[in-house]
């Protein structure tokens, strides 16, 4: 994958690390391990994890897939 022209504006890098921590804290109330809550979702464990620790950004697809597993709604994980 290409590098990016510009950096990203640390709000961003913010809020990316943000959703990173919902989705943990929303699996960890579930009471799922990365493994479980992947499964749930048909993702890879290495995703969750790396979504989790803000390595990678989500795609939509895969947010949704991540709420249904976790039985909340996307804009659960996006938080305030």
């Amino acid at each position: 994958m290409p590098a990016r022209r510009n950096p990203r504006p640390d709000w961003v890098t913010d809020r990316c690390v943000t959703l990173g921590h919902r989705i943990a804290d929303l699996r960890r109330q579930a009471e799922l391990s990365q493994e479980e809550l992947a499964h749930l979702a048909g993702l890879e464990r290495r995703s969750i994890q790396r979504y989790e620790n803000a390595k990678r950004d989500p795609r939509y697809s895969d947010l949704l897939l991540i709420a249904h597993a976790l039985r909340v709604h996307v804009t659960d994980l996006l938080g305030s």
